[in-house]
């Protein structure tokens, strides 16, 4: 009975009733966002700096993936405190060489104000553990060049946490899809990452350029991430990038809209971010992305879906039979038991190193060439 199921499935993947059938029958397996599918520990994990609140996405992902947090350490107070009444049975490290000397320590986490980043992942590489950062992992073409000499030099994990992909249900989805055929050659993606901006509630550095590293550098990251991921590029190049300061002068050093052509593998892409999500969206953002095949095209509508069906994760899918909508919450979120797996075989499953890498040069320098904009 077993297999004369898969070879329904196999037989019937093509079509959207065999998509939709195929996503349900993946979420057997699945867990919640704070359990581990594991009896027993894989790997000890730390955090070391929390200045965004992506530092609890990246930790919920080690968990689940079977890592145990055992201390975090930040330089904040305030920061600490909460990190501490999230996770209140964690040890609270003195200070970041306490969590460096622990031999015990496998992998640890950052979200540390962006610039700030790339010198920790080099200190903590050094000391004989991985790493994983928030994005931007790496802000200048400098810190991007001796992150690659200490990993090489080391054979550690320099890891980036791109979460609109690897953290983003139909984002997963859409990749089995197009490695599946579901669209034939991908010949183009086109990423949107709107932001609200949220004044009020935003620290100091994230309206100094020399700390997030600019929008393109920062937001687009992710964008980069899917562009490479989804066209199977592993050379590209940037054709044309701008940005702009067009609605917040009083902040001079921030940017609040951006956009980018680029290429590889003769793929192509664009890319457009910006801080103006109104207050009466939902969510923070309505992103989005759209891959271009040869036999069809997904739109992804990763946190709300204006206008249409209720709630987030949602992936459309045309092709040469049918127009069809799956709802992607049951899938399974793979990056941090591949990247777990990774820290104790080794290996390369979670993302590749040249891949992490490549997104980020790209994002630097979408970012460093990019034209000013005024509007």
């Amino acid at each position: 009975m077993q297999n004369n199921r898969r070879e329904f499935i196999r037989n019937t993947f093509g079509t959207a009733a065999g998509i939709v059938l195929a996503n349900q029958a993946a979420t057997a397996s699945n867990t919640s966002s704070t359990e581990s599918m594991y009896a027993e520990p894989r790997i000890k994990f730390a955090v070391i700096g929390m200045n965004h609140g992506h530092i609890y996405g990246q930790v919920e992902a080690v968990i689940r993936g079977g890592g145990q947090l055992v201390a975090f350490y930040a330089k904040e107070a305030d920061l600490l405190a909460a990190f501490a009444k999230r996770y209140p049975n964690v040890k609270q490290a003195s200070s970041e060489a306490e969590i460096l000397n622990d031999k015990s320590i496998h992998l640890v986490l950052s979200s540390a104000i962006a610039n700030e980043r790339a010198p920790l992942g080099i200190r903590v590489m050094k000391s004989g553990k991985d790493f994983m950062s928030d994005k931007p992992g790496i802000t200048t073409l400098e810190q991007l060049a001796e992150v690659r000499k200490v990993q090489k030099e080391t054979k550690r994990i320099y890891s980036i946490l791109f979460s609109e992909r690897l953290e983003n249900k139909a984002t997963v989805k859409a990749g089995e899809l197009v490695k599946a055929g579901a669209i034939g050659r991908v010949i183009q993606t086109i990423g949107m990452g709107p932001h609200r901006i949220g004044l009020s509630s935003r620290p100091a550095w994230f309206f100094n350029k020399e700390q997030f590293g600019g929008i393109l550098c920062d937001i687009a990251s992710h964008q980069f991430d899917q562009f490479l991921f989804f066209t199977g590029s592993t050379k590209a190049e940037i054709v044309t990038s701008q940005v702009g300061n067009v609605n917040h002068p009083q902040y001079p050093n921030f940017e609040d809209f951006g956009d980018v052509m680029m290429r590889g593998h003769q793929r192509t892409g664009y890319i457009r971010l910006d801080w103006f999500s109104p207050d009466g969206l939902k969510p923070w953002g309505d992103g989005r992305l759209t891959i271009l095949g040869t036999e069809g095209y997904i739109e992804i509508r990763k946190n709300i879906d204006i206008a249409g069906k209720e709630g987030a994760n949602h992936l459309y899918l045309v092709n040469q039979k049918e127009t069809v909508h799956i709802d992607c919450n049951d899938v399974e979120l793979p990056y941090g038991r591949l990247l777990v797996d990774d820290v104790v075989n080794r290996t390369e499953t979670a993302m590749s190193q040249e891949h992490c890498f490549l997104a980020t040069e790209l994002a630097i320098k979408a970012q460093k060439y990019a034209k000013q904009l005024s509007i």
